[in-house]
């Protein structure tokens, strides 16, 4: 069903896109979860270290797919806002075009580089080869991260954030049981949870293309609107890639910090592993309620309507800020028991070293609520190329942490590189957001 937001109570629309969206990051975080819990239960702490040796460069490539699909989504939305169906179906036809391109040239390359990078991120020793086959299967899995995440963008672009979520908890129950099989049935280690992750999130893309096909008719392909269009083709690039390279740009820098987390003993790799499952799944309310900002923001301001723009940039920056805190209460004093998900409670240097990184990062997370919610502000309102910039600045910030501070204080200066990329790129994003908000709204005036 699809949803005008052109209407009605800013928070309201935002959270009620907000929630089942919310839901299904939980679930698609779930995939990583089962697999860290199931890894770590059943073959020990250096299989889940393995595991989670190579999640920055995961974040790099798949966060590219997740950014450049959200990006698509954005001109989808502000057609739809504007009630221009033709425009609409023509950017999907070459949202798929390019989501093809991408696909092919993404896998074929990291595949081929997989080894490379695992010496990169300067993983040896026990959990070389576990990270290597782990590794491997995820980015062989890259087209269906990508097929699933263009057709989540449609549905949202539309106003249906329900569709993905339900076929997300399908797959999520489907995950476990695959993790199950493929690592206590058929006994194939770390290579297993791959599998299993790559195969649910198959199906979850499956499932929504039959959805599409069936119940949205403005939505489906059709040889009318599969036609070259530079245009078209031309805003697609110009939204969708700034965002991609967003993720990439500020993965690097969290690939520096992980590969200097790696030259430190192994107790501080496993701990690292464990502690980034954690901030992940606290980051799914941020990045929920910040698309649901960014898809009122497309479709107000395809529908003309500024002011409205504004309120929701300003009620959405709020409940992140607002969660930031109280999420961040839950990890300062809860870190150590939360992660204790994942590892047995004889592991006791592992969980302090967990419990401090946590205490340290809760701090700081009203922070990043703000800057997830002011980049996606920027991002919806047409101005991918000043929110990548943000990205350059979280990636320097942690590369310069990690290089210089990292060998001298070792585990404590990993416990807060994060946090410098936080504080130096919300400051950047929220100047940036004021600018543009005034942009469009001058825009508006003129027209």
């Amino acid at each position: 069903m699809t949803k005008s937001m052109t209407s009605g109570n800013p928070v309201k629309l935002i959270l009620g896109f907000s929630l089942p969206l919310l839901l299904g990051s939980l679930l698609q975080q779930a995939y990583n979860l089962i697999d860290a819990t199931i890894v770590g239960r059943v073959l020990g702490a250096d299989a889940l270290g393995a595991v989670g040796a190579s999640s920055s460069v995961q974040f790099l490539v798949l966060g590219f797919c997740i950014g450049t699909c959200s990006g698509f989504g954005i001109p989808m939305a502000k057609y739809f806002g504007a009630e221009q169906p033709e425009r609409l179906r023509s950017t999907i036809f070459h949202s798929y075009l390019l989501s093809v391109i991408f696909s092919v040239i993404l896998t074929t390359v990291t595949c081929l580089m997989c080894g490379k990078i695992i010496d990169i991120l300067s993983i040896s020793g026990n959990i070389y080869k576990d990270a290597y086959n782990y590794l491997f299967v995820i980015l062989a899995g890259i087209p269906f991260t990508f097929f699933y995440n263009l057709l989540s963008s449609m549905l949202r672009a539309i106003g249906d954030s329900k569709t993905p979520f339900i076929f997300l908890a399908v797959s999520a129950v489907l995950n476990v049981i695959l993790d199950l099989v493929f690592i206590m049935v058929i006994p194939l280690g770390c290579m297993g949870a791959g599998i299993a992750t790559v195969m649910a999130q198959a199906c979850s893309g499956i499932a929504c293309f039959i959805v599409i096909q069936k119940k949205y008719p403005l939505l489906r392909m059709n040889k009318e609107i599969c036609r070259f269009n530079v245009h078209a083709l031309r805003e697609l690039l110009i939204m969708g890639v700034p965002m991609g390279l967003q993720f990439s740009i500020t993965a690097i820098g969290s690939m520096v910090m992980q590969s200097a987390n790696n030259s430190l003993e192994d107790v501080y790799i496993s701990a690292f592993a464990v502690t980034s499952k954690l901030k992940q799944l606290a980051m799914c309310p941020f990045e929920a309620v910040a698309t649901g900002i960014s898809v009122f923001c497309g479709q107000n301001l395809g529908a003309g309507k500024t002011d409205r723009v504004r309120k929701g940039i300003v009620q959405g920056t709020v409940i992140n800020a607002v969660y930031g805190i109280l999420i961040g209460i839950v990890l300062i004093f809860g870190g150590r028991t939360l992660s204790m998900m994942f590892l047995d409670s004889s592991e006791t240097a592992v969980l302090d070293a967990c419990g401090v990184y946590m205490k340290c990062v809760g701090y700081f997370y009203w922070v990043l609520g703000i800057l997830f919610a002011c980049r996606m502000s920027v991002q919806g309102i047409g101005f991918s190329g000043l929110a990548i910039f943000s990205g350059v600045l979280e990636m320097f910030a942690r590369i310069i942490v990690s290089r210089k501070f990292v060998p001298i204080y070792r585990f404590g200066a990993i416990c807060y590189t994060d946090q410098v990329a936080w504080v130096v790129a919300t400051t950047y994003c929220v100047i940036i957001c004021v600018s543009c908000v005034k942009k469009v709204s001058r825009k508006q005036l003129k027209v």
